[in-house]
């Protein structure tokens, strides 16, 4: 259809009845650009034609001078003729709300609303003279309805095309978006390529992404676009190959602080932190290249990565000299810098200092005062920041449940589980395997085993989180039994996986077991790693297989702290006190620094075999010589070596430095001592002071009763059984074990049912 070139005199206008104010001197617009597909828009009668110019006319002459026209009008004089009126108008009132609502529907998903605007559309005309509006109806359909439309549009634009793609990449078809691209009858354009790379990145596909690059390259957008070139360098970096993202940076003449800051956001994410920092004080600084808010951002990520307090204190510092406390993105990050390398108080002043504060920030706060182990304050900061309105996502209740389990406060667990199910997130994996690991904590393995049962995907830490809570719950040989299950589903454990299979089996001490998980370490891999070989070392001690237990020592060729005092700790355990001290020297002259178990280890070997001056020795070079600072289990085999030699007053001495600190299992131990030198009257008081600490374990009035009883005060022995039956306290009762051809065989002193567990 050919366009009219005369458009229909208006009538007059009659004068506003407010006094015209001068418009502001500026340049003529330019001219409008032509309709699409040569058609006009719909058309208006002269009296409505009349009425357009004047309301464009009113729109600009009434506006007071002190006022800058409205953001969503156009700095320009309105149109003189009646049909560029109208396209004016239409632009103004019509498009752009059509434009947002088209947006919405697109972020919204409802094909239905979009249908609807689109039919609007249709009968209105106006799609037939933008392709603008038709590049937003492609995008607010779903990627196959929008297919469908693309392919009825006679001659389809680049802009387009670009629709067809967003469409695909906000539903998050990747490899439909990549496959489509050569289908379409379209030439690429600086727009499509960063569309199509961020499909590879997100599949990730570094095949197609250097095929994506290649044709970037024939038409010379990668080397002159800078858009072009960060988006290859984000494609490399997501694919894990930083050569090809610093070729690419490379290719570019004149890179921008955006480039820049793709590859350091690369080189981070990669967890190649090191070389972020090298290439920002290469590229960046170097250069004299300022940097923005987000570049700064990937630097104190990658200074916490490394654990560089220097580099992250003096990007706190750049951040508070140049006034950029107002980016909270940039302050959520120095936070949890902060958090990362264990500075809680530093993290604390600058969360009290920022005015403003989103889940992030609160998030990060809590982790912290987890991460440091003080379970009481994080679940303050949790219930501060409800009654502050913000509103948890899923990383905020992971790290609350993760507080909850080590204050093993159930009741506040259950709170945090029923909010998880009200925001819909409960059977993601990580909130899932977090309420797991709550309820194993706090000895609720019943809820924990349901909702374990009915997540429909399970990761390694999922089933790891199952496996150590049975074995902490009393239950190893159920453990051992989830770990076969998780065999036969398919799953690989890791390493951290076959240290807690390793422990339950410990607890059941089963010869065989022991024998064929040490096995599967061998094939699997397993036995190389240092902290699995401890566990293995320990196994077979606590089997009785010592001399597997050695040759698993010999075999490992890095041998760390916790090997050695895992060896140690085994000699003790099967009474050889002095092949104990002889192997802690041998670690001394190896130039292995003991740590605090190491010292648990060698003074509980003393303590068993009688060792006094050695373990006294000891004990004197832990805080003299290395620095160790006794705490109450080094205190307590103390006593308990001054008790088992008859050295009641240096046990009593030990526990009066102590300062009113000393453990209920202190006291127990100088109350055994007490037994075995038939001391009633200091057991009295000393069990004095060890039911006051902890008045509900049956064991300890079960000592006294027997030291009474040794003694002959049978009153004394009636009391104290009273205040069992009272308290309403039951002793667990011991039982024998003894395997026999491949069989556990257990029972109880004068019981005739055997159970056998396979």
């Amino acid at each position: 259809m050919r366009r009219r070139t005369s458009a229909r005199p208006a009538p007059a206008v009659r004068p506003s009845p407010a006094p015209p104010v001068s418009p502001p001197s500026t340049p003529s617009p330019p001219a409008p650009p032509p309709i699409p597909h040569g058609r006009r828009p719909p058309r208006l009668p002269p009296s409505r034609a009349a009425g357009v110019v004047h309301a464009a006319s009113s729109l600009w002459h009434h506006r007071p001078p002190s006022t800058p026209p409205h953001p969503s009008l156009p700095r320009r004089r309105p149109p003189s003729t009646p049909v560029a009126a109208r396209r004016w108008v239409f632009s103004v009132r019509y498009m752009r709300p059509l434009h947002k609502l088209l947006e919405a529907a697109a972020a919204a998903s409802t094909p239905l609303a979009a249908a609807h605007l689109h039919a609007h559309l249709l009968r209105s005309g106006l799609l037939h003279s933008s392709h603008h509006l038709t590049a937003h109806v492609l995008e607010s359909y779903p990627p196959g309805l929008a297919r469908d439309l693309f392919d009825e549009i006679p001659c389809p634009t680049p802009r387009l095309a670009n629709a067809l793609f967003r469409a695909h990449l906000r539903a998050r078809q990747w490899r439909a978006a990549i496959l489509l691209g050569p289908r379409l009858r379209v030439r690429p354009d600086g727009f499509t390529f960063p569309l199509l790379l961020k499909a590879c990145a997100m599949l990730p596909s570094l095949v197609h992404g250097r095929a994506v690059h290649a044709v970037a390259v024939r038409s010379c957008a990668a080397s002159e676009d800078a858009f072009v070139t960060a988006a290859v360098v984000q494609m490399y970096a997501r694919c894990g190959d930083m050569v090809g993202a610093v070729n690419a940076y490379g290719a570019l003449e004149k890179p921008d602080v955006v480039l820049l800051t793709s590859v350091v956001t690369g080189y981070e994410q990669n967890g190649l932190a090191m070389e972020a920092m090298e290439f920002f004080a290469r590229n960046v600084v170097g250069q004299g290249v300022v940097p923005t808010p987000v570049t700064l951002v990937s630097v104190i990520s990658a200074a916490a990565q490394l654990g560089d307090a220097r580099n992250g204190q003096a990007s706190h510092a750049y951040l508070v000299r140049n006034n950029l406390g107002y980016n909270l993105a940039l302050v959520n990050a120095v936070l949890g810098f902060y958090v990362k390398i264990g500075d809680v108080q530093a993290a604390r002043r600058l969360f009290e200092g920022m005015a403003d504060r989103d889940v992030v920030t609160w998030s990060s706060m809590i982790k912290g005062y987890v991460q440091s182990g003080d379970a009481h304050e994080a679940l303050r900061v949790y219930r501060e920041m409800v009654q502050v309105g913000v509103q948890p996502n899923s990383v905020t209740l992971v790290s609350v449940l993760q507080a909850c389990a080590l204050a093993v406060d159930v009741v506040e667990g259950r709170n945090i589980h029923h909010i998880s199910v009200n925001m819909g997130c409960e059977l993601e994996l990580g909130v899932a395997t977090a309420v797991v690991d709550m309820y194993m904590k706090c000895s609720c393995h019943e809820e924990a085993m349901r909702l374990f049962h009915r997540m429909p995907k399970k990761d390694v830490v999922a089933w790891a989180a199952v496996i150590s809570g049975l074995t902490q719950n009393g239950l190893p040989d159920e453990s051992l039994q989830v770990f076969k299950c998780m065999l036969l589903n398919g799953h690989a454990p890791d390493a951290v996986t076959m240290v807690k299979v390793l422990t339950a089996c410990s607890e059941s001490s089963v010869a065989h077991q022991t024998i064929c998980l040490h096995g599967y370490l061998v094939r699997s891999g397993f036995d190389n790693k240092v902290f699995v070989a401890a566990a293995l070392l320990d196994l077979y001690s606590k089997c009785g297989n010592l001399d597997s237990a050695i040759r698993v020592f010999e075999n490992t060729t890095e041998k760390d702290v916790v090997l050695w005092s895992s060896m140690i700790a085994g000699f003790g355990a099967h009474g050889l006190g002095q092949e104990a001290v002889a192997l802690y020297q041998r670690m001394i002259a190896s130039s292995i620094k003991p740590n605090s178990v190491t010292f648990v280890s060698v003074l509980s070997a003393c303590s068993h075999s009688g060792l006094v001056q050695e373990g006294r020795q000891i004990f004197d070079t832990m805080t003299r010589v290395y620095g160790v600072m006794p705490n109450p289990e080094h205190q307590n085999a103390m006593v308990d070596l001054f008790g088992r030699a008859g050295e009641l007053q240096e046990a009593i001495r030990v526990i009066h430095e102590m300062d009113g600190r000393a453990a209920a299992h202190t006291w127990c131990a100088l109350l055994a001592a007490c037994r075995e030198q038939n001391n009633t009257k200091v057991s009295e008081a000393v069990a004095k002071n060890l039911l006051k600490l902890d008045p509900d374990h049956v064991g300890y009035y079960n000592l006294l009763t027997n030291i009474y009883a040794f003694d002959e005060k049978w009153e004394s022995v009636k009391e104290t059984r009273d205040m069992v039956g009272n308290r309403g306290l039951h002793k667990v009762p011991g039982y024998s074990a003894v395997e026999v051809n491949n069989v556990v065989h257990r029972f109880t002193a004068g019981e005739s049912i055997i159970y056998r567990m396979q």
